[in-house]
């Protein structure tokens, strides 16, 4: 570009030199000399200036269009010249287009991180002299959906031979009306051994029919041969798993069940009742939980028969893991591992506290999914799973020998 000598108003000069006025000023400055800079490109790019005739003109000038340009020091509203037949071009917003990118970045990720749209509203502002309504935000966060409906439709072409499914309720508006909806997620633990999420939705209730349409997503998208499914008992969802999964095991989690079996516990034997379910989890193989079972049933079938009948009822279920090799037994027997992810969506959905409606939750829970997802993926693995699949084998061979 050849040398530029840019204009400007002596009044303009005495207001910056002034006190009063001079971030007024300053604003008024950089627009006027921006101004000139993109008059004096149109110049270069047409080959002639305002009215001038002569034979290496390119193109007629069209008038100008306002583009308004957020700056530190304010909102400034530059002349963008127009063509007749071709189009302007300046490198000046190159910058600006991404430094606006950045932003825009950065506050989708705020939102996913459980920064409140107020807050981002007051950074924004001390930031870049202008602040953003909650209906931007939400805006911007729209360009997250492809990534999510992407990521909620993906194929699962890899072996899950384990699934650990649980719900989370959050407040939803629906009609002008508060409703609570229910977040199902399901993790699966693939062949390699890490963790994935392989799917969730967003259900009236934790109903039969509202799992129903998860795991049969799941299926429609690859998922098969499931060999082990660890959840609570909800009714709704274990009807579910024995419909949508037959021959997989189903493993009650035994932190529900623990709970479960305390509130029906006289308060002075919950710390013994304790540490009879403690051992009984910590068996090496059923001989050995059936063993402390009748234990527990003597010491406490006259004092919390409840207890007992709730055990006996559970115990083939809360046991299930102990088909599988020790090392997988921990990790499997209970919902932990979704208790924990669970933690950190209430953390961000504390924040919002409301979502305005149902896709905003998708949006929102679907982008964190996304991000655990690839920290899982690319993280350290949830199991080593060759023993698993050796184990496998031995048994489908044991199995073959039995009935020839």
């Amino acid at each position: 570009m050849a040398q530029l000598q840019i204009n400007m108003e002596s009044e303009l000069l005495h207001e910056l030199f002034s006190k009063d006025g001079r971030d007024a000023a300053f604003n008024k400055l950089l627009e006027t000399i921006l101004n000139q800079v993109l008059s004096h490109e149109a110049t270069e790019q047409l080959r002639a200036g305002p009215y001038e005739r002569n034979d290496n003109r390119q193109d007629y000038r069209n008038g100008n269009r306002d583009r308004r340009l957020q700056t530190r020091i304010g909102t400034i509203i530059l002349s963008v010249p127009r063509f007749r037949s071709g189009e302007f071009s300046t490198s000046l917003f190159n910058r600006y287009q991404r430094s606006e990118q950045a932003l825009v970045l950065a506050m989708i990720e705020m939102v996913i991180n459980g920064v409140s749209t107020r807050k981002i509203k007051a950074i924004t502002a001390e930031l870049c002299g202008t602040s953003f309504s909650k209906s931007t935000v939400s805006s911007l966060c729209k360009r997250l959906d492809p990534e999510v409906h992407k990521f909620r439709n993906r194929p699962l072409e890899k072996h899950y031979p384990f699934l650990i499914v649980d719900a989370i309720c959050t407040k939803v508006r629906r009609d002008s009306r508060v409703i609570s909806m229910s977040i199902l997620i399901a993790i699966g633990i693939n062949e390699n051994g890490h963790r994935e999420i392989l799917g969730f939705s967003l259900a009236d209730s934790e109903s039969e029919s509202s799992w129903d349409v998860l795991f049969k997503s799941l299926k429609h998208r690859g998922l098969k041969n499931v060999d082990m499914i660890a959840s609570d008992d909800h009714s709704g969802l274990v009807k579910s798993v024995g419909k949508n999964f037959q021959g997989a095991v189903w493993q009650r989690c035994q932190t529900h069940f623990s709970r479960n079996i305390l509130d029906v516990t006289p308060k002075r034997l919950q710390p013994e009742m304790k540490n009879c379910l403690c051992s009984l989890y910590n068996a090496m193989d059923m001989e050995k939980a059936r063993s402390i079972q009748e234990e527990m049933i003597k010491v406490f079938e006259a004092t919390a028969p409840k207890a007992m009948e709730k055990l006996e009822n559970g115990f083939d279920d809360i046991l299930a893991v102990l088909n599988l090799p020790l090392k997988y037994r921990r990790r499997l027997r209970t919902t932990n591992s979704s208790e924990r992810l669970n933690e950190e969506i209430r953390r961000r959905e504390r924040v919002i506290r409301i979502f305005p409606n149902e896709d905003s939750v998708i949006r929102l829970i679907g982008a964190l999914l996304i991000e655990h997802n690839e920290k899982w993926l690319t993280g350290k693995k949830y199991f080593d799973m060759e023993e698993y699949y050796e184990s496998k084998k031995k048994n489908k061979k044991k199995e073959a020998l039995k009935i020839a």
